[in-house]
């Protein structure tokens, strides 16, 4: 059997309004045991990890390093739609040089970390 994703970790400040960010953005809520890990609300953490690392995204804060998230819209919603409700949020449009025919908006959370809206 191969590797699985237990977790994306994103390192971000404690800018304020990262987290608030983050869990509106994806629906998710702090874990109760480690509030700086942001699960999906029904989460059970996966049999084959330790129950503080795996499933849900886990806002890392010493900054070392970064990643780029693709958000994918929902089939049969709106990618505009999307992007204002995450920029509603605290997300922010970021200039970015986009190929013709492009069906992604790049976006920043409060803390400046870029991620796309895909749809």
């Amino acid at each position: 059997m191969g590797s699985f994703i237990g977790s994306v970790v994103l390192n971000v400040s404690k800018e304020p309004g990262t987290s608030e960010f983050w869990k509106g953005a994806l629906g998710y809520v702090a874990q109760a045991n480690n509030p700086d890990f942001l699960v999906p609300p029904e989460w059970e953490p996966p049999s084959r990890t330790r129950e503080d690392h795996g499933g849900g995204v886990h806002l890392h804060v010493d900054g070392a390093d970064r990643m780029h998230l693709d958000l994918w819209v929902n089939a049969g919603e709106s990618l505009d739609a999307e992007v204002e409700r995450l920029i509603a949020l605290g997300a922010r449009c970021v200039e970015w040089d986009y190929p013709e025919g492009a069906q992604h908006v790049v976006l920043a959370d409060p803390a400046g970390n870029l991620f796309c809206v895909c749809g």
